[in-house]
This record gives structure tokens, sequence and C-alpha cells, in this order.
């Protein structure tokens, strides 16, 4: 345990999937941690060892820490911040009505603020607007606390960098860690303490905001590749060409780099990132015309890709009302439990305005209070597909790589398959209609 761990308290406000993460690396690296978070719930099955079941490391380093008393769990954000000398805000900034919503960062930041002693730290992780932490967390900082950034306490910006499934390798080994600070002081601390935890060191912004929208630039990159891999998929599709093959020669040459289309684009990251620059931008009197276009194709896909399926119906002579659809995957994206934003919500109420008959599946999500209430969620991969005339693949689940047509009821003799994540291996599915996102059938 360095010196500087040794001693110092933490606190992190917000125990999800980013949160729990950033507070098991720090548990790894010998620190004492408080783990702050709203839900009772949540709390309790990381108390109880089983929280985060597919985020690798994090269940079994909580209950080893509670057990030696360098873990604790609350819900008490303003007992936290006077328990701790370094606080990090880890809590979602989602979409409101497609309006940042910067809410839960302003709530937690007010708790800090009411325990925040001179020679605290305060560090800000979720991707936010350019200038959120100098000109929103910082006053609301000094305000509350009657004490003045840089000269009393030390304000940082890193937002967090991980990929679900493998979230504490990638803090602890795979990225750099960007920081930043609100003056010289802030910016040595941030050096100091997440060299201990990053094996790649650190990358040191010149300001707040440009580590802000340096992450945001991230997310944005992506939706914009993921819309001009959708439309070249749509392209391939008509000219009756194989998009997967065409980009695989293409990703060999080292400037392109073309990511995967698919039936939509979930999470608190890539489809939100966007429309944080979109909305800032607009303030300023920007228009950020392929950043708005980009976000249209990827928001349009689970419509697209239910159109298709719809004709599949039509010309098989299946008529689309009452139609029982089995759609595979609820998750964001696959190998997650995470639902938010996902794309498989917006491919249900598709259906669901064509008056099909919908049945989710997934392995690993076993209740849901998002879907509607006339379409059942299950685990069970025959239940789902009982009677099925149409499977509808919307999240690239490993397991549903696996399958094959005999995986399925046989409840009747023509199943339609569309697969809008390229998963099915087509040469197991010769002997039924299947419908590739990408592939062209001219």
């Amino acid at each position: 345990m360095t010196k500087i761990l040794s001693k110092k308290v933490f606190a992190i406000y917000g125990l999800g999937n980013v949160g729990g993460s950033i507070a098991a690396v720090w548990l790894r690296a010998g620190a004492k941690v408080i783990g702050v978070d709203i839900s009772k719930t949540l709390l309790t099955e990381i108390q109880d060892g089983v929280s985060h079941k597919k985020e690798p490391f994090l269940s079994e380093t909580f209950s080893k820490s509670i057990k030696n008393k360098s873990f604790f769990l609350t819900s008490d954000g303003i007992d936290a911040s006077k328990r701790s000398s370094i606080k990090i805000i880890v809590v979602p900034v989602g979409l409101k009505n497609k309006k940042v919503d910067l809410s839960s960062v302003i709530q937690v930041t007010k708790n800090i603020s009411k325990g925040l002693k001179k020679g605290d730290t305060v560090i800000l992780s979720p991707s936010v607007p350019p200038g959120t932490t100098e000109k929103i967390v910082l006053p609301i900082l000094e305000k509350e606390s009657k004490l003045k950034g840089e000269k009393d306490f030390y304000l940082i910006y890193n937002p967090e960098r991980i990929f679900e499934g493998r979230a504490v390798k990638d803090i602890e080994e795979n990225y750099p860690a960007v920081i930043s600070g609100l003056g010289p002081k802030s910016l040595k601390i941030a050096e100091n303490l997440f060299g201990i935890i990053s094996k790649k060191g650190v990358l040191k912004m010149p300001t707040l905001a440009e580590a802000e929208a340096e992450k945001l630039f991230e997310g944005a990159y992506r939706d914009v590749n993921i819309a001009l891999a959708n439309e070249l998929a749509e392209y391939c599709e008509k000219i009756g060409i194989n998009f997967w093959e065409t980009r695989k020669g293409a990703n060999s040459q080292p400037f392109c780099h073309l990511h995967y289309p698919g039936t939509g684009v979930g999470g608190l990251c890539i489809p939100v990132y966007p429309r944080i620059i979109i909305e800032n931008a607009s303030k300023f009197g920007k228009t950020m015309s392929l950043l708005e276009y980009s976000r249209r194709i990827n928001d349009n896909m689970p419509k697209k890709c239910v159109d298709v399926a719809i004709e599949m119906l039509l010309k098989n002579k299946i008529k689309p009302k009452n139609a029982k659809v089995a759609v595979l995957g609820l998750g964001f994206r696959g190998e997650v439990t995470d639902t938010r934003l996902s794309p498989t919500y917006d491919v249900v109420n598709e259906f669901l305005k064509k008056e099909c008959t919908v049945t989710v599946h997934d392995p690993y999500i076993f209740e849901d209070t998002t879907l509607p209430k006339s379409v059942p969620l299950t685990k069970d991969l025959v239940t789902a597909t009982q009677n099925a005339d149409l499977i509808f693949i919307s999240s690239d689940h490993k397991i549903y790589s696996k399958l094959d047509s005999k995986s399925f009821s046989k409840g009747k003799k023509l199943i339609l398959f569309f697969d809008g994540r390229n998963v099915l291996n087509p040469k197991l599915f010769s002997s039924v209609m299947l419908n590739t996102i990408g592939i062209g059938k001219n």
C-alpha cells in the first residue's frame, strides 16, 4: 500500500457497473472505500456478495473487502463526504426528453459539499458537457462549503473509459487514465493518484473542458462509424453482396476501421454522447449536422430491421397480425445485463404496432419493468420460441452464436429467422429461411 492510499479514505458515489468497477479498482490497490448508492437493493446485493455478476472481479473484491473492513456501504452521501478525503462522482448522466440530465450529478455534488473539508479532493467521472466541472460542480461545492477550489480543496475530471464486461482490466491495464485539474495542484494530485492504478500511466489534458470533450468525442466517433456501417450494410443488401466479407477486406487496410451494423445502438454511452454535443453546440449557434444525421440513422435501425422481418412474414403468406415473434436479447449489446436504451425496446414496440404477439428471451436478464405488460420475458429458449413464426436476433449474446435450426421448437413446420447482429452460422440454417443484416439476396 502506498503512502498516499494509507492516509486517504475514498467515497465512491454511484455503485452501478461503472462506479462499482471504480470502487473495486481502488480496493484492489489497497484503499479504504465508502460505497454510496441510493439503491438499498444494490447495497444489499453487494453486502450479500451477489451483485455485478457479469463484471469480473467485482463481487469477490467487495466480499473480501467487506470482510477485512476496508469497504463500507451507505446511502448517506453527506456522512460519506464527512468521513472521506477523496470523493469520486460516478452517477449516470442520461437524457430526459432528449435533453442532458445532470440532476444526479448536481444532487451528489450538493451532498458532497455539505461534508467537504480543507484538503479534500473531488473527482468527477461521468460524461458531461464541456464546462460542467468548472461551471456547475465547482460553484456548488464552493457555495455550500464556503471553501475555495484549488486553495482549500482540489477538483479533478477523470472520464471513465470502460467496456462493460472487462471494466476493471480496462481501468488497470488497457488505457491511460485521462486527467485534468482545476489548477496545477489539482492536476498534480490527479497524476499521483491515477498513476497508482493505471499501468498505462496518465494522459494530462490542459483544461477540464478539453478532458470532458475528449470523452464525448470517443462516443461520437463510434456512433458516426456505426451509422456508416448501417448505411453500407443496406447498400450491400440492395446490390446483393455481403457487407461482412467486404468489411473484412476493407479493414485489412490500417486506416480503415469499419464498425458493425446492427438493430440499433443502446446503453448510456454511444447514443447519449452525440446528443450531449448536439445540445451543447446549439447553445453556441452551431448545428452538428453529421452527428444529427448519424443519430437518425441509428435511431431508425430497429424500425428498419422490423420492416424487413415483416416483409419476410408477408412473402411467406403469414399475416403479421397475431404472428408469433420471438425476440432474442434484451441487453443493449451482447454479454451485458444492462438494458438502458436497449434497441430491443424499440424492436418490440415496432412489432406490436403490426399487432404481432411478442415474447422476449434473454439468458442473463430475468425481469424487466420497461417492456409492455403484454410482452413476457423469459430465460427459457424453448418457451420463448414455442410455435414462433419468426425469430429475431436483437442482441449478440454469445449463446446465440451456438444455435442451429434444430435448437428451436418444432411446433410449426416453418420458422423464419432475422439475424440483426450476424451471430448465426448460416451453414447451420441452410434448411430454413434466414435473413442476415448486411447480406444481399440477389
